[in-house]
């Protein structure tokens, strides 16, 4: 049982990031990546998001949706808690960290709309996960945004220090990096296996 958590944690981590192979969450990824400290909290908001969006709709679809036959509302019950999840949340920052609230400004909302959310929770669904697996499963997706976030940070302060070409400077040059870091993603690919095996 603890290989197969490790297997999904990592591979979420890793191999799977919802950002830079799935290309799910790509607002706030670009949006917040600026400063890291506003990357860091969208980062570990969004995780915390995922946790708490996984605890709740897991057992919504097993005990009530599939038990009385509305599996087909499963995106649209999904949606409304991970919306009430985020209201919960942003009244929690504004209330205890309100330099964090202010430094995500109009992203911490957006969280309510981030596919890479509803992506998690509905992926532990699709891929048969029981209850422990899905938490691990959100935790890994949730470290891996929080991962890419915090690179991508780094990455885009080195750009605001370069002297790029003119017509590279601003989102150009953004995307690229995104893309390189995309690609170096792709290195991991098999590495979670060859651990394991």
């Amino acid at each position: 049982m603890f290989k197969t958590l490790m297997i999904i944690l990592l591979s979420s981590v890793l191999v799977n990031n919802y950002v830079l192979s799935r290309f799910l969450g790509i607002c706030p990824f670009l949006g917040v990546s600026k400063k890291l400290n506003q990357a860091t909290g969208m980062g570990i908001a969004v995780t915390a998001v995922m946790l708490l969006a996984t605890a709740v709709t897991w057992p919504i679809q097993y005990f009530l949706l599939d038990k009385v036959g509305l599996g087909y509302m499963q995106t649209i019950v999904f949606i409304l808690v991970i919306a009430s999840l985020v209201q919960m949340l942003e009244l929690l920052l504004k209330r205890f960290i309100p330099a964090l609230h202010r430094g995500l400004g109009v992203y911490l909302p957006l969280i309510t709309t981030n596919c890479a959310v509803l992506g998690v929770a509905i992926n532990n669904i699709t891929d048969g996960y029981n209850f422990l697996e899905s938490m691990v499963s959100s935790l890994g997706v949730g470290l891996g945004f929080l991962l890419a976030m915090v690179l991508f940070s780094g990455l885009r302060s080195r750009i605001e220090e370069s002297s790029i070409p003119k017509p590279f400077r601003g989102l150009a040059s953004t995307l690229i990096a995104a893309s390189f870091i995309s690609l170096a993603f792709m290195g991991f690919a098999g590495i979670v296996d060859k651990i394991f095996a």
